[in-house]
């Protein structure tokens, strides 16, 4: 257990890093430019952050996947990365699964990747909102 909780601090840590970083460089995008043109590029910009915390936990459940004494995943699925990358993103999204759910050590894992997809989604969320709040403030003459 002790190796699942290191290295599910660690992608934490790394997908928490990565869209800090990606935030802030839509950031200082959108303060450089003409802002109601970069507000879609940035929710792509944000999406995309996404994908990559997404793949990293996907990375983890490969290495879980050939370490199987820390816990698998059971059900339909063929162990290709496209599996691995699905039931990340079901589980960063807090979807929900049922075809594919996690036995062991794995579970905590899990459960902490959807903890992580949340925030971060939420994160995201009051990031959009708060730039297109400043573009509107901007038209109205507000500033």
């Amino acid at each position: 257990m002790f190796v699942v909780l290191l290295i599910t601090c660690l992608l934490v840590l790394l997908a928490v890093s990565v869209h800090y970083f990606a935030l802030v460089m839509l950031t200082w995008m959108l303060d450089k430019t003409i802002m109601r043109r970069w507000i879609a590029v940035s929710v792509l910009g944000a999406l995309l952050a996404h994908v990559v915390e997404v793949s990293l936990f996907a990375l983890g459940y490969a290495f879980f996947h050939m370490h199987e004494s820390y816990g698998r995943l059971e059900g339909e699925l063929r162990y290709l990365a496209e599996d691995f990358w699905y039931f990340s993103f079901v589980a960063y999204t807090s979807l929900g699964f049922g075809d594919i759910t996690p036995r062991g050590a794995l579970r905590f894992f899990t459960a902490v990747e959807t903890l992580t997809g949340l925030v971060l989604i939420a994160w995201t969320a009051s990031f959009i909102f708060m730039h297109m709040e400043k573009d509107w403030r901007k038209r109205d003459g507000n500033p």
